[in-house]
């Protein structure tokens, strides 16, 4: 079965073209046939096709609307030039979306069907900026393909649904969340996911016996505690906003900052919370960047005092977490990193481990510099437990699982 993975932002398009089916699931076979993405949409947008693993192929278009995205990556699929092994529409066989939210609503993937459909608009005001692109993208590709393709949608949030009471309250009336559902929902449900099977199948861990803390690190960021292979505590919460500090959000900060900066700086509190979410984080305290890569060549060709208070803050609020996900879980076996930082930056996760010698994590230095560009493994010293780990995420492969799955029921 040929499926379709996309995920559709606001102005932007991802995608991948996996090649999967029962069997080759089950032996860890997938074939990715293709990938990309096209940004600003809208516009005169920039496209980035590649064709397996080989050479990205770069370009320039204009790009109205998102069906006019998806139509776009479809014609490069089944043309010659592209080398894709997918001859016309028909080979492909479904699609497979990402959807933010799914509130209390969806608990698993599921095939889209005019419930599903009013499902996902009935959280928009959970995800306005998020579940809209979602639902354009579905009907893009539904008007590209035809409504006898099946498409299936996996959600952020439905890997969280494990959550106890006490992970998932906040501690404000009862009756909020009662009639307008405020609680924690978390979000990179589908990373965490992967990360924890791909964390079983390299260690041999049952399901069951899964007790790991797993870190989604890039330019939004989430930890996870996962107990017997379920996720009973996260660190985003009712948005994406809350937890660690990421590329432009603040994570976690005193709700009373809201009306004391709308005060003081005559902002709505529409205006203080995009400031949260769009001009803090790395970016608001360096005043720079909201890219690690470029922060830490700052503060080491620069000394920039300000790259390197945002690089210690970035740390120190995952270290906490890392502690009181232990705390929640009476300990860990392991200590996960994935993401576009967790993947990548050696030094990060060596400064993130600093000082939780006594919890009897030690990174071993050689193993961790080694550790990047999709490298995966152990990165701790070995014998020592929690361990440490670097597994590369792919939400792709199990939204193309997921799919797969859905559409055999």
């Amino acid at each position: 079965m040929n499926v379709l993975v996309l995920n559709v932002g606001s102005s932007t398009l991802k995608f991948q073209l996996v090649r999967s089916d029962a069997e080759a699931i089950e032996q860890d076979r997938d074939e990715r046939l293709a990938r990309g993405q096209i940004e600003r949409i809208g516009g005169e947008a920039l496209t980035v096709f590649r064709a397996g693993d080989g050479p990205a192929k770069r370009g320039s278009r204009r790009i109205r609307d998102h069906r006019a995205a998806v139509s776009a990556i479809v014609e490069w699929l089944i043309s010659e030039e592209s080398g894709v092994p997918v001859g016309s529409v028909g080979e492909i066989d479904a699609v497979g979306h990402r959807v933010v939210h799914g509130g209390e609503s969806f608990s698993r993937s599921v095939r889209i069907d005019a419930e599903v459909i009013r499902g996902i608009e009935d959280n928009i005001e959970l995800a306005p900026l998020h579940n809209p692109a979602n639902l354009r993208g579905i009907e893009a590709a539904r008007d590209i393909l035809g409504s006898d393709v099946p498409q299936v949608a996996v959600f952020d949030t439905a890997f969280h649904h494990t959550l106890p009471p006490r992970a998932y309250l906040y501690a404000i009336p009862y009756g909020y969340y009662r009639r307008h559902k405020v609680r924690r929902y978390g979000f990179h449900g589908t990373s965490h996911r992967y990360i924890a099977y791909r964390y079983r199948q390299l260690t041999g861990t049952r399901r069951n016996g899964t007790r790991i803390i797993t870190l989604h690190l890039g330019n939004g960021c989430s930890a996870c505690a996962i107990e017997g292979g379920d996720s009973v505590d996260t660190s985003m919460g009712f948005t994406p906003l809350e937890g660690l500090v990421m590329g432009t959000r603040s994570g976690d900060v005193d709700p009373a900052v809201l009306d004391y900066l709308g005060h003081k700086e005559g902002l709505s509190a529409a205006e203080v919370e995009g400031v949260l979410n769009k001009q803090s984080g790395l970016l608001g305290v360096s005043g720079l960047t909201h890219d690690m890569r470029e922060l830490m060549e700052e503060a080491e060709e620069h000394d920039d005092r300000r790259a390197r208070i945002a690089i210690e803050l970035f740390c120190y609020r995952v270290r906490k977490y890392i502690g009181a996900y232990l705390a929640a879980l009476g300990g860990a076996d392991a200590v996960v990193f994935s993401g576009g930082i967790g993947e990548n930056a050696p030094e990060i996760r060596a400064r993130i481990c600093e000082g939780l010698e006594w919890t009897g994590i030690r990174v071993e230095k050689e193993a961790n510099t080694e550790a990047v560009g999709g490298w995966e493994g152990r990165i701790s010293t070995e014998g020592v437990s929690p361990a440490v780990w670097v597994v590369p995420t792919n939400e792709e492969l199990l939204i193309a699982r997921d799919t797969v799955r859905v559409v055999g029921e």
